[in-house]
Formats: C-alpha cells, sequence, structure tokens
C-alpha cells in the first residue's frame, strides 16, 4: 500500500505531464519517468541487483585461490602474488541515485542541474545487494577500490556517504575520481594504476566503460552489442554489471552519441530504433 508521500509525488508528477505542452523542450523528462519507478519500486530490480552480488561472493573464494585469476584488461605481468583488490564504480552499481532522477523530473530539469547539490547531502542509498558482499570482500582481506566518474569536488561528501551507509573505505586514496589528477572520463589510466600494485579479482559497473576502454562502447548500438560475445569468458565470473534502466552509454548509440537538441528529435530517433 503506497504511503501518502507515494501518493502525492505520483499526482504531482502526473500535473507535470499535464501541464507540461513544449515537447521542443530538451529537458522535459516524461520519457524517463517509467525507467525511474522501475529502478525505485520494482522488486525485480532489487532482485537482479542481489542476485549480482551473489553470484560475486559465490566465486570470492575461488578467485582468491587462483593465482593466474586478474578480471582487469590492464592488469599487465608478474601480478600473481600481488594483494587482491575489486574495483567499483559508485553510481548506480554502489550508491543509487535514483532520488536524483526523481526530483529531475519533477521540476523538469536534467543532469547536471541539481547533481552537485545531490550529491553534497550524502544522502544516497546502497544498491540492494552491495553492502553485504563488499564486508564479505573486506573481511577476506580484499582491498575495495571506488573508481567513479562523480567530480572531484563531490570526493569528502561520497566518502561521507559511503561511510554513513557502512560500506568500507580506507580513506580517500580509495576513491578515484573524474578530474582527479587530470583524469577524464575514461577510467583506464585509473585501473592501470591500481593494477600495478594490486592483483584485481573482480570489477563491477552499470556502463561497459566501467570495464574496457570508454571509446570501445561510444560506438553504435550493433557494435555495442558485439561486446556481449567478445568478453564472453568475463561476464558473471569476473565482471559484473548492474542493470541501469535510467541513463547511460546505451542510449547515446540511440542518438549515434550525438544527443539531440530537442525533445521531438529524440523521440523520432527512440522511435526508429524500435525493433517490431
Amino acid at each position: 500500500m503506497k504511503s501518502s508521500i507515494q501518493k502525492f509525488s505520483l499526482a504531482v508528477i502526473s500535473l507535470f505531464i499535464i501541464g507540461c505542452n513544449d515537447t521542443n523542450d530538451k529537458s522535459f523528462q516524461q520519457q524517463a519517468m517509467l525507467s525511474v519507478l522501475y529502478a525505485q519500486t520494482s522488486t525485480e530490480h532489487k532482485i537482479t541487483n542481489v542476485q549480482t552480488f551473489l553470484q560475486a561472493s559465490n566465486n570470492l573464494e575461488k578467485a582468491l585461490k587462483d593465482k593466474n585469476w586478474t578480471a582487469a584488461l590492464e592488469q599487465g605481468d608478474s601480478y600473481q602474488e600481488k594483494p587482491p583488490a575489486i574495483i567499483l564504480d559508485v553510481d548506480e552499481t554502489v550508491l543509487d541515485n535514483s532520488i536524483f532522477q526523481a526530483r529531475s523530473i519533477l521540476n523538469g530539469t536534467s543532469y547536471p542541474t541539481g547533481w552537485i547539490d545531490w550529491g553534497m547531502e550524502e544522502n544516497a542509498p546502497p544498491v540492494s545487494g552491495v553492502k553485504d558482499f563488499l564486508q564479505k570482500a573486506k573481511k577476506s582481506g580484499i582491498k575495495i577500490f571506488y573508481v567513479t566518474n562523480r567530480v572531484y569536488e563531490l570526493e569528502e561528501a561520497t566518502l561521507n556517504n559511503l561511510l554513513k551507509e557502512g560500506l568500507p573505505i580506507d580513506s580517500l586514496d580509495d576513491l578515484l575520481m573524474k578530474g582527479e589528477n587530470n583524469w577524464g572520463s575514461d577510467k583506464t589510466s585509473r585501473r592501470e594504476l591500481i593494477a600495478k600494485d594490486y592483483r584485481i579479482l573482480m570489477m563491477f559497473g552499470d556502463q561497459i566503460s566501467d570495464f574496457t576502454p570508454l571509446k570501445e562502447s561510444s560506438v553504435e548500438i550493433d557494435l555495442r552489442h558485439n561486446l556481449v560475445e567478445k568478453y564472453a569468458s568475463f561476464w558473471g565470473s569476473k565482471w559484473y554489471m548492474l542493470a541501469n534502466p535510467m541513463y547511460g552509454k546505451w542510449e547515446g548509440a540511440l542518438y549515434n552519441n550525438v544527443y539531440p537538441d530537442n525533445e521531438e528529435d529524440a523521440t523520432k530517433l527512440r522511435l526508429d530504433n524500435l525493433i517490431n
């Protein structure tokens, strides 16, 4: 049974949609509503995330014992005796930002409007299943790194958010942020840095670029699909993908990675990509 707050929120959303007639406004977010509601309310989404981390948990002992086991394309040679580590993205992998996405719908705004303010609240809840997994990894002596494209401005707030939710992190050095040390959106150099001193057992993310070079996922839809088979030996054992229906490179691929400047053109491209 929905709470009064949930009923009010849904009512506000309905009024917003009815009252918004300018479909050329690129900030108009009606198309995102079902994706956000799925992430926030569906039992199926929670189960998918729990399954992912349970599977990873079941593979931890095997990964620790097999000295030739590595999950990083950047690992290089002579890694077998290095201490074990795992790498996780943050947003929609460890921390759930669907509240920010819901606010964008209600306010008729788009990222990055309000994003820094949301991060500074230090109030994102953990993704289902991640806390138990990370606590097990920590107890198993595995170093945990968070490699995120959150901007460096949010580093301390992100640390505080993780600690507030009981998610293990030793220090700010374990948070590798976009903009820190001139790092851009491609995470390759950050994975390389970690791989110098650690054997990377597993990696977790909600985007293909959390595992591969950014350019490999910034391509058309068919080429992105090829990555499923190309890295078949990694998925579900060394690499773990979290489902994110709200945003990502998958949407950019619909527009040939050039985002339309109005909602009408974006809608047309979405319709063109429907398989029927």
